[in-house]
């Protein structure tokens, strides 16, 4: 077998035969569904709609209900193999066991993108409701201190005060920010609500005429149904961040599947809600453009109160957003140390059971991410990565059902064929309608991370060394 396409063992990753301490498994499956939720209902719903809403018009309607459909069947793909691996890696690990090192490789590459980018992403969409909630309690903060140059000012820091914060509560524990992230869940889902209610009254039927003033769309087209569809994607995901707390789960052959599916399902019925009930009490046109527009929705229909306290809620309950990706992402780096793929000093573990030097050096990079840039460019260059990730698990799901079908599994994903293909050829569709910009930049960064793979990575894994045997 060719060093390129050398594969790992899941026999072998099964027996734990990775160097150093393994992380603590100390959550169940409430923790995970809270981790999922908590992961997926964020900036994309609370700031987002209004740039899917801007492409697309009301038929954004649709573009959610198409990431949503690409969102689950990747998710049921998810719930599969992580049950057959539960190892901290996510879409990395599954790559490596099926499909060989370097597309294992280019796939932890963009995940290093993709949740980079989404914690920068939502630092930023943070910024913008923490922002709006001060200067309602009369608290106005310089231009220069809360957007980056492309907005005419210096550096974001309430982006990356945030990140700090969140950084400083992953550091204490696993289980101790898992438990905090569950109840921040709660008071993000009964803002939500109560944006509904407050909305839902005020529903005019001519908000939706036309419906789709800017058509379909189709690939390499920046507008229309599925230009919204990928740019909302991103709203969708972070499911995949509950695979990467396999290893820390009590009963992942049971949770995993109930944390990764149920999660999806929560969050698909709540987006729809609340798309439907902003569309609903306000023409598209008025929130289009606002970096916080439930909040402006609530304001224009004269409740200044309940805007005041989406806000609220929407600063104290984002950060779950940021635990989750920041958790995910130092998961994934540790998995790839593990392996040889990165320096392996990158893999220690605290007394608490934490893989501390990547989260502090995540939460630098990040950091400097959500402090200068905007919102829209972190956010389609985050999907770009999540969409080679998504599409990667959609292949590897088919290639094992075909490669070793009578390997158990715990969890199985319905209609198989169909979950994979349809993943596979969502996350095509998408990536060809993002932005020609977001499509370069993902090349170059893997160029990049290929360049890098073949200078060392490729002489410096355990399969490389020797240190495991391949499959």
């Amino acid at each position: 077998m060719a060093f390129w396409n050398r594969r790992r063992s899941i026999d072998a990753m099964l027996a734990h035969s990775h160097e150093g301490p393994r992380l603590k498994a100390t959550l169940s499956w409430p923790h995970l569904l809270a981790l999922g939720v908590g992961a997926i209902v964020g900036t994309g719903i609370l700031t987002l709609i209004g740039v899917g809403a801007g492409l697309a018009g009301p038929a954004v309607l649709i573009s959610f209900a198409l990431a949503g459909l690409v969102c689950a069947c990747a998710a049921l793909a998810y719930a599969e193999l992580s049950t057959m691996m539960p190892t901290a890696g996510s879409a990395y690990t599954y790559s490596y066991a099926v499909l060989g090192e370097l597309i294992a490789w280019v796939v932890g590459w963009s995940l290093i993108l993709e949740y980079s980018l989404v914690v920068s992403a939502v630092a930023v969409g943070w910024s913008g409701y923490a922002v709006a909630f001060l200067s309602g309690l009369g608290v106005d903060l310089p231009l220069a201190l809360t957007a980056g140059p492309h907005a005419g000012g210096i550096i974001n820091l309430p982006a990356v005060a945030i990140i700090g914060v969140v950084t400083g509560l992953l550091l204490l524990g696993t289980k101790e920010s898992a438990t905090l992230n569950a109840v921040l869940v709660l008071v993000k889902i009964a803002a939500l609500a109560v944006f509904v209610a407050v909305a839902m009254p005020a529903f005019d039927a001519e908000n939706f005429t036309p419906f789709m003033p800017n058509g379909f769309g189709a690939p390499f087209v920046q507008t229309g149904v599925m230009a919204a569809a990928a740019i909302i994607f991103f709203a969708f995901y972070g499911f995949d961040a509950i695979s990467t707390a396999a290893e820390e789960t009590k009963r992942p052959e049971r949770d995993l599947a109930i944390g990764i599916v149920g999660s999806m399902l929560v969050c698909t019925a709540l987006y729809l809600l609340v798309a439907t009930a902003a569309i609903g009490a306000r023409p598209v046109a008025s929130f289009a453009d606002s970096a916080e527009p439930l909040s402006l929705i609530m304001r224009e229909l004269g409740q200044g109160t309940a805007a005041q306290w989406i806000a609220a809620a929407a600063v104290i309950a984002l950060p779950t957003v940021l635990l989750a990706f920041l958790f995910g992402q130092s998961r994934i780096f540790l998995g790839m140390a593990r392996d040889g793929l990165l320096p392996r000093r990158l893999a220690r573990v605290s007394n608490r059971g934490v893989p501390a030097v990547v989260t502090v050096f995540t939460a630098v990079v990040v950091a400097i991410l959500a402090g200068l840039l905007p919102l829209d460019e972190l956010a389609s260059l985050a999907n770009a990565g999540t969409l080679a990730a998504f599409c990667a698990v959609g292949v590897s799901l088919i290639v094992l059902r075909l490669r070793e079908p009578g390997r158990r599994r715990v969890f199985k994903a319905p209609l198989w064929p169909l979950v994979g293909g349809l993943t596979v050829i969502g996350c095509i569709v998408f990536f060809l309608s993002l932005r020609g910009t977001t499509q370069i930049g993902f090349l170059i960064w893997n160029v990049i991370g290929v360049a890098i793979y073949f200078a060392w990575s490729s002489r410096h894994s355990r399969l490389a060394k020797g240190e495991e045997a391949a499959a």
